[in-house]
């Protein structure tokens, strides 16, 4: 039976990228907690597994598709997956994302190592959304949300992030894109800019990470179960409203002032 947005005791149908780990993770079992059914996607099948029965418990039903983000054809495949289960998509959480080549400067950055940041945080999110889009644009009930993890560098670079920084400045272009373009088909879209959630990505920055005035300097982090509360939040409204733009940052981290 096709699961419908609101019917059968079901928030609807979410698809999280990068699901395996750290922010994916927390908001893919916030959103199982919040009633929604899940499909997880990310590279290998042994995280989302792990994702998955931290879901379970709280009621959750989860679909793990490891998927690579910078292929077509598995993102076709990925979405292919979830209509074959669950017959719609109500959501996709467009978090997986790269900060290969992070603390390179940038003449020294290799061009390889660019392609491969490109591929993931702006090709990848564009393919998972194009696949989104055809779904929502198509099943009926029409429409949904796509909610883009942007970033603080969406706003203002860190040094030597210039892959990564470009990146999330795209990102921020594409959401726009998809708002408007959205429109007719009561399709959705919204971006939340993260800032120093408790993740692998960031632990670095707890013991010193590089200051625009050349410092090294300890940074605050927050719990990413607060980014995970804001995308439920983002991800409960009807399709009449959106959260166009969130930022969610651990409070007295240097953003406010950065540079």
């Amino acid at each position: 039976m096709e699961a419908v947005r609101g019917s059968a005791g079901t928030a609807g149908i979410a698809v999280v990228t990068g699901a395996g780990s750290g922010i994916g993770r927390s908001v893919a079992v916030a959103l199982a907690q919040a009633g929604w059914s899940l499909a997880l996607a990310g590279r290998r099948a042994e995280p989302l597994a792990e994702t998955a029965e931290l879901a379970e418990p709280t009621g959750g039903d989860a679909l793990c598709v490891p998927t690579d983000v910078t292929s077509e054809e598995a993102v076709a495949a990925l979405f292919a997956a979830v209509r074959e289960r669950y017959g719609r998509v109500d959501l996709l959480f467009n978090n997986a994302g790269s900060f290969a080549g992070g603390g390179t400067p940038v003449d020294e950055l290799a061009a390889d190592t660019w392609r491969q940041v490109v591929d993931v945080n702006l090709t990848g999110t564009f393919l998972c959304a194009q696949a989104a889009f055809r779904q929502m644009k198509e099943q009926d009930p029409r429409g949904g949300r796509i909610i883009n993890n942007g970033s603080i560098s969406a706003h203002v670079p860190r040094p030597h992030s210039v892959a990564y920084t470009a990146t999330k400045h795209a990102v921020t272009g594409l959401t726009k894109s998809l708002s408007l373009d959205g429109r007719p088909y009561r399709i959705a879209c919204g971006q939340i800019d993260v800032g120093n959630a408790a993740t692998e990505m960031t632990a670095r920055m707890q013991t010193g990470i590089l200051q625009a005035n050349g410092t090294l300097a300890a940074e605050p982090v927050m719990d990413a179960a607060d980014v995970a509360r804001t995308v439920v939040h983002m991800a409960s409204l009807p399709l009449e409203a959106n959260v166009q733009f969130a930022t969610v940052m651990a409070t007295t981290m240097p953003y406010i002032g950065r540079g």
